[in-house]
């Protein structure tokens, strides 16, 4: 397998991943939180239901509560005479609506469309059987009732039922904390002038942690010297991960794989993935600290291939694989055997067709490679490229947490 130039070896990536994943701590912290707060949180204690869903019987459609045995036979051709009644009783029927309580005495509801009101009466056109259109208390679920176990995440519906039993808030996990360090003594915020350069990485990843479940705390920039590095990746060691863009390649600005090791241990440097060669990861003060690339294209796939898993696990939320779509690729790309590549792609559609267009075959740079991509065709290690009008998967990365 080829080297890039100064890497003496690369991990990888499947390896990398699993080392990664086996420092990072799973969050115990606890909150309280309201359920309208709570959307895709996990849930730290168990629920059950403390009642009944419904918690009344009730009529189920509209139409007449009656005792079942008054319409025992009726039909079109022999209706049932009913009196319309405040309440039950022999002979007589009390008018409900879907939802009404179903009144003492009643055990069925006639639907409307199965009777015929003449005067202060009704004729049943159709018999009911005992329980017919009506919903018992607990049908829905019972007071008791197991709903969740802890580690549960939540969905909007998981809110709706939490409450329909009573309950206005939930215990849960805390998110992890990320603090997120951009490094590099060339970037500037705004209004580069030359040899600047406007940071982007910081802010593209920090609001990745925030979509993936994390909170990230954006840092400012801190420039290429030893003793500020370090001091910037000791200071954010008491959040969950610690991650840094730019400085972690083999230059002599590079200084984040040392700094690590110094202050720490270094466990990776240099993985087998395209672009995004770069990318390291150690611990510091117990706390993971992932070194991703400065050239933003490689600081996503870092992101999106080591980052997000970790935040996952942290959050203690299950990996879940990225979505994807099967597309005819336009033209061959090209890969070397022992790295796992990631072609950006745009998708086309024509007839029916759906084509995968590599926006750019290279160029970690290209920031707009990624931003205008639909998604990206994964190269594995064993392949040395794809053929052009080879079905492909295209992920895309961008699109769910």
């Amino acid at each position: 397998m080829s080297q890039p130039a100064g890497f003496k070896r690369l991990t990888r990536l499947d390896a990398a991943h699993d080392r990664l994943l086996e420092r990072v701590a799973l969050v115990e912290r606890t909150t309280t939180t309201r359920l309208d707060a709570a959307d895709g949180r996990v849930l730290a204690d168990p629920i059950d239901a403390a009642r009944d869903v419904p918690h009344y019987t009730r009529a189920a459609m509209d139409g007449f509560a009656v005792r079942a045995t008054e319409t025992f036979g009726a039909s079109e051709r022999s209706p049932a005479p009913l009196r319309i009644a405040d309440e039950p009783s022999p002979d007589a029927a009390v008018r409900v609506h879907t939802g009404s309580p179903l009144p003492d005495g009643a055990d069925a509801v006639v639907m409307v469309e199965h009777t015929e009101q003449v005067g202060d009466e009704i004729e049943v056109t159709a018999a009911v059987a005992e329980g017919e259109n009506v919903a018992p208390a607990g049908e829905d679920v019972a007071a008791g009732q197991h709903l969740y176990d802890a580690g549960h995440r939540l969905r909007p519906a998981d809110l709706g039922l939490l409450k329909s039993v009573g309950l206005r808030e939930v215990t849960v996990y805390e998110r992890p904390t990320v603090g997120v360090i951009p490094t590099g003594e060339e970037l500037v915020q705004a209004d580069p002038g030359p040899g600047e350069v406007v940071e982007t990485n910081g802010l593209t990843v920090s609001r990745y942690v925030e979509r993936w479940g994390g909170r990230a705390t954006y840092r400012d920039v801190v420039t290429d010297d030893h003793a500020a590095l370090r001091a910037a990746i000791e200071r954010d060691t008491t959040a969950d991960l610690v991650v840094t863009a730019g400085g972690s390649s083999v230059g002599e600005r590079d200084l984040l794989p040392a700094v690590v090791e110094d202050a720490g241990e270094l466990l990776v440097h240099g993985v087998g993935l395209k672009p995004g060669h770069p990318v390291g990861f150690g611990v510091v003060n117990d706390t993971p600290v992932l070194l991703l690339p400065g050239y933003p294209v490689s600081c996503i796939v870092g992101a999106v291939q080591l980052l997000r898993p970790a935040l996952k696990r942290a959050g203690r939320l299950p990996p879940d694989p990225l979505p994807t779509t099967t597309a005819r690729l336009d033209r061959k790309v090209r890969s070397d055997v022992g790295t796992r590549t990631f072609v950006r792609v745009r998708l086309d559609e024509t007839e029916g067709e759906r084509t995968a267009v590599p926006t750019r075959a290279s160029g970690a740079g290209a920031l707009s490679s990624v931003a205008f991509a639909d998604g990206w065709v994964v190269v594995p290690e064993e392949r040395e490229g794809i053929p052009a009008d080879e079905s492909v998967a295209v992920e895309h990365w961008g699109r769910l947490p």
